[in-house]
């Protein structure tokens, strides 16, 4: 098994980063911190032969981003709030368009939507969960050209959205439980089916996930300090130390996706552990010897 260290990136700490993905069009990360609502991009580096990545812009929106995908247009879809919406970076917030929102349980409960993810259709999978992850009260949702359709109920916190090379099986967490599942995934109509246990962690909760070029899952371990890799099989594979309790996800980025991007939080750290952990919040980096799969941009063409 692999024994790897991240390195922490230049970027200033964030308070809840989430959903790193490469956008391949602009040659860019995009990740988000969903509490203050902002979404960055940064170019990736490699002076002295290191990873770094450096910021270009961000921005800042009314509400709660859980999460933010490229679109084959060239615009952004963020999930937002409780909707979807798509903008174009160069014009202003005010004039995004709400492409969906599901309508919300009359309970009482706030909910945000959370982790999202495109499918290799160009199909958007996104997800819900309560604000004070009340049990059962999230979902998860797709959104193509026909609306949006509920794909699961009852989820407590949807995370962790990521495809096999060949389009076939979806893994998924709902963090809680403590362990990614894995399903069977019809490309031609976007529908689950076959749920069952694919990995569980023996230690902290699984957060974000993103899929390598040979099928190995990559877990990031909210609670855990590190980033846990899974063979297809579900065998263990490799283990990166992340210096930050509360790893939230990761991606491969860079012109051949052999870089390994991590985001962490500092959102939930009790103050003598924020102290001991001063790159709480920042992005992390490094190169596990495999390569990612090419991120597919929402179809809104």
């Amino acid at each position: 098994m692999q024994h790897l260290r991240a390195q922490p990136c230049s970027p200033l700490p964030g308070r809840l980063t989430e959903g790193p993905v490469w956008d391949a069009r602009r040659q860019e990360l995009l990740w988000v911190d969903i509490p203050d609502g902002l979404v960055h991009r940064a170019a990736l580096t490699h002076e002295d032969a290191k990873p770094d990545l450096v910021a270009v812009s961000t921005l800042r929106l009314d509400r709660p981003v859980g999460a933010v995908q490229p679109c084959a247009s060239g615009a952004l879809l963020v999930a937002a709030g409780t909707s979807v919406l798509r903008l174009e970076e160069d014009r202003p917030i005010a004039e995004a368009v709400e492409l969906a929102a599901p309508v919300m349980p009359e309970d009482g409960l706030p909910r945000r939507m959370n982790d999202a993810a495109v499918d290799p259709a160009g199909r958007l999978l996104a997800g819900t969960m309560a604000y004070d992850e009340s049990p059962g009260a999230g979902a998860l949702y797709r959104l193509d050209r026909d609306g949006l359709t509920t794909l699961l109920e009852s989820v407590t916190i949807s995370n962790g959205l990521g495809w096999s090379p060949d389009g076939t099986l979806l893994y998924y967490a709902d963090s809680p439980t403590g362990r990614v599942d894995v399903f069977a995934y019809d490309v031609a109509t976007g529908t689950l089916s076959d749920r069952r246990p694919f990995a569980v962690l023996d230690r902290g909760v699984p957060d974000g996930l993103t899929v390598d070029a040979e099928g190995r899952v990559w877990v990031a371990v909210w609670g855990g300090g590190e980033v846990l890799a899974f063979t297809p099989e579900g065998t263990l594979h490799a283990r990166v130390e992340v210096p930050a309790s509360h790893v939230t996800s990761c991606a491969f980025a860079g012109p051949d996706l052999d870089v390994l991007v991590i985001t962490t939080a500092t959102e939930g750290l009790p103050g003598p552990r924020r102290r001991a952990e001063p790159d709480a919040g920042r992005l992390f980096v490094c190169r596990p010897g495999g390569r990612g799969l090419p991120s597919v941009p929402y179809a809104d063409l």
